[in-house]
C-alpha cells in the first residue's frame, strides 16, 4: 500500500475514462489529473486504498510533445473540461482508444482501431451553456461547478462557448446585483435564481434565455427584458420553475416572459423548434456528420419502416424520413414530442409518427400491434438501454440497427447484451462532439446473425449458474469492469449482491446467500460499497 504525502517518481502509461492519467506504482494503480501518456512525473499521493491511490503531479520530469499551456485560466479548477493541458491531436486519439476499448473488453471484439472523426472547430461550438448561480459577500456571480463538487468557479469568458451566452451570463448578474434578486442556496433551500440556462441557434443565430428559479414569480422583469435586447439574436425569455430539493437543474414548469418561448435552427437542411426541454445535440456541424454517418449505416429505402427510439425533437427521425417509406419517433418527454410534431409539420414531412412513452413500453406495444421496423435507430441518455428495449428490439429482428451513444461502457455493455439476442456488430465509428470535454459519441451498426438451427444438448445445474447475468441493468461482469477502471478496486460477485440488496435490487433467491445460518460471510468495505454504488447509478440502476 503507498503512503500518503510520499512522492513517487512514474511514468504515465494509460487514461482513465474521464481522461485522468494512470501511474503504475507497486503493483497500485495511482490516477493523476493533468497528466498526459508518456510523461514522467514525481507524483504525491493524495489518498491511498490497498489496490488504487489518487495522486497530484508535483514536478513533470519528461514532457509529453503533446502538453500546452492552457488556453483558458480557469482550467484547472472548473469541472466543465477535461483537456486544456493537451493538444487536440493526443485528445483525439485518447477518445478513439476509450471506444475501442470498450468495444473490445465489454463487448467481446476484437477491433485494432476505429475511424475517428475530430471536430473542425474546439472552441465557441457549444450551442447551449446551463450556468449555476453563487454568491459572494452579497454579490451574485455564475460560472460552472467544481469537478466532484457543488462550489461554483467564476469564470469571465469560457473558450467552448459563443460570446452570446457569457455576455447573456454578465448581464443578469449586474440585474441581480442591481435589484437585489436573491441567490437560491441548495442548503436552505431559500433564494430565487438557481440556474442561468442559454441555448442559441447556430444557424439561426436565435438566442433563448431560461432563468430557472425556486419559486413563480419574478421581480424587475422590463428591465432585464430591456438589457437582453442588447445581445445579438436575443429572440425569448422563460421562467423555468423548479421549487424542489436537489440537483435537477430544470422543472417541470415554464412561464414564457418575452417572445415565443421557443427559437428554431436549421440542421441536415430541417428546420427545428427548439424549447428549453427539447434535447438537441450542443455541437452543430458535428452532429451533421454524426446524423449522416447513422443516415448511411442504416441504408434505408422507400419500403422500409424506421423505428427511432429516444428521438428527442424528431432531428434523427426526420432527416431519415425522407430516405424512408414510414418513420416512428418515440420520446418520453411530453414536450420534446409536441416539438417533434410541429417540426414535421413545420417541414411538410406526413410519412412520421411520434409517441409520448417510454421506449422499450412503446416498442413492445408496436410490436403487439404488429408494426414492423426494418431498420431500429436508438441515441438513448448515456445510462443506455433497459432491458424493455433490448427484449423488443430483438423481437423485431431489424435489417438493420443503428445505436448512437454518448457513453462508450453502457454502449459496450449493451452491444454485449445485443448480442446475446444474435445482433452481430457490423461497424463502428467515434465523433468527438465535446472538444476539451471527456465526453465521445459513437456511432455503431449491428445486423441480426445468421443463427444455426442445429440443436446442441447441454446439460448444467441451475445452482451453478450465476442468474444475476439475467437482471435488469448492468451483468456482474460489467459491474466489475466498470469498478475496477474507474477506482483500481477489484471487487467480488458476493460484494455486489450484497450491496444490491441494501439498494433494492433484484438478486436471485438463493443467489450468495450463506449454506447456513451459522455461516459467517465476509462484508463489503465501506470503500468498495461506494463504487459498486456509483456504478449501479452509472449504469440506470439506481
Amino acid at each position: 500500500m503507498l503512503t500518503k504525502n510520499q512522492i513517487y517518481t512514474a511514468e504515465i502509461v494509460d487514461y482513465t475514462a474521464e481522461g485522468q492519467g494512470v501511474a503504475k506504482i507497486e503493483g497500485c494503480a495511482v490516477f493523476v489529473p493533468n497528466a498526459i501518456a508518456g510523461e514522467i512525473c514525481e507524483i504525491r499521493i493524495e489518498k491511498a486504498q490497498k489496490t488504487w491511490a489518487a495522486g497530484k503531479i508535483v514536478k513533470i520530469l519528461e514532457k509529453s510533445p503533446h502538453r500546452i499551456n492552457r488556453a483558458c485560466p480557469v482550467a484547472k479548477l472548473c469541472g466543465g473540461c477535461d483537456f486544456h493541458h493537451m493538444d487536440y491531436e493526443e485528445e483525439s486519439r485518447l477518445k478513439m482508444e476509450r471506444v475501442r476499448s470498450c468495444l473490445n473488453r465489454m463487448a467481446g471484439e476484437n477491433l485494432d482501431s476505429i475511424p475517428m472523426h475530430p471536430a473542425p472547430e474546439t472552441t465557441c461550438y457549444r450551442n447551449k451553456a446551463q450556468y449555476p448561480v453563487s454568491v459572494h459577500k452579497n454579490r451574485a456571480f455564475a460560472g460552472f461547478f467544481r469537478a466532484g463538487t457543488h462550489q461554483v468557479i467564476e469564470n469571465d469568458r469560457c473558450p467552448i462557448l459563443p460570446p452570446e451566452a457569457d455576455r447573456v451570463k454578465e448581464l443578469i448578474l449586474d440585474w441581480m446585483n442591481q435589484y437585489r434578486i436573491t441567490v437560491y442556496d441548495e442548503t436552505t433551500h431559500r433564494g430565487l435564481i438557481r440556474h442561468i440556462y442559454v441555448r442559441r441557434g447556430a444557424v439561426s443565430g436565435q438566442v433563448l434565455v431560461c432563468l430557472v428559479a425556486n419559486g413563480r414569480k419574478l421581480n424587475r422583469v422590463p428591465e432585464l427584458i430591456q438589457r437582453l435586447k442588447t445581445v445579438p439574436g436575443f429572440a425569448t425569455l422563460v421562467l423555468g420553475v423548479n421549487t424542489r430539493p436537489g440537483n435537477a437543474i430544470l422543472g417541470d414548469e415554464f412561464l414564457t416572459l418575452y417572445g415565443a418561448g421557443w427559437i428554431e435552427d436549421t440542421l441536415c437542411g430541417l428546420t427545428f423548434r427548439l424549447s428549453p426541454r427539447s434535447f438537441y445535440q450542443i455541437n452543430h456541424d458535428q452532429t451533421e456528420r454524426l446524423y449522416n454517418a447513422a443516415i448511411t449505416a442504416a441504408g434505408i429505402t422507400k419500403n422500409d419502416t424506421v423505428l427511432d427510439l429516444y428521438c428527442g425533437v424528431g432531428t434523427i427521425t426526420l432527416a431519415m424520413s425522407r430516405a424512408a417509406g414510414k418513420v416512428i419517433g418515440v420520446e418520453v418527454i411530453p414536450q420534446a414530442v409536441e416539438d417533434a410534431k410541429d417540426n414535421a409539420r413545420r417541414n411538410g414531412i406526413e410519412n412520421a409518427e411520434f409517441l409520448c412513452a417510454d421506449a422499450g413500453a412503446a416498442a413492445l406495444e408496436l410490436e403487439k400491434q404488429g408494426v414492423k421496423a426494418d431498420v431500429v435507430v436508438v441515441d438513448p441518455p448515456r445510462k443506455g438501454l433497459n432491458a424493455d428495449a433490448i427484449e423488443a428490439i430483438a423481437r423485431f429482428a431489424p435489417r438493420r440497427l443503428v445505436y448512437v451513444s454518448c457513453d462508450p461502457a453502457t454502449l459496450a455493455r449493451d452491444v454485449a447484451l445485443l448480442k446475446e439476442k444474435g445482433f452481430a456488430l457490423q461497424n463502428a465509428q467515434a465523433f468527438d462532439l465535446f472538444p476539451r470535454c471527456a465526453h465521445v459519441e459513437t456511432v455503431v451498426l449491428l445486423s441480426k446473425g445468421e443463427v444455426d438451427s442445429k440443436k446442441i444438448r447441454v446439460e448444467f445445474s441451475l445452482e451453478d449458474m450465476d442468474m444475476s447475468e439475467f437482471q435488469d441493468g448492468a451483468t456482474y461482469p460489467q459491474i466489475k469492469e466498470y469498478v475496477l477502471e474507474h477506482t483500481g478496486l477489484k471487487v467480488s460477485n458476493l460484494y455486489i449482491s450484497q450491496i444490491k440488496r441494501k439498494c433494492g435490487i433484484e438478486v436471485g433467491k438463493n443467489y450468495n446467500l450463506p449454506k447456513s445460518e451459522d455461516s459467517r460471510q465476509p462484508q463489503c468495505p465501506p470503500e468498495k460499497e461506494k463504487a459498486i454504488r456509483e456504478a449501479f447509478k452509472y449504469f440506470g440502476m439506481i
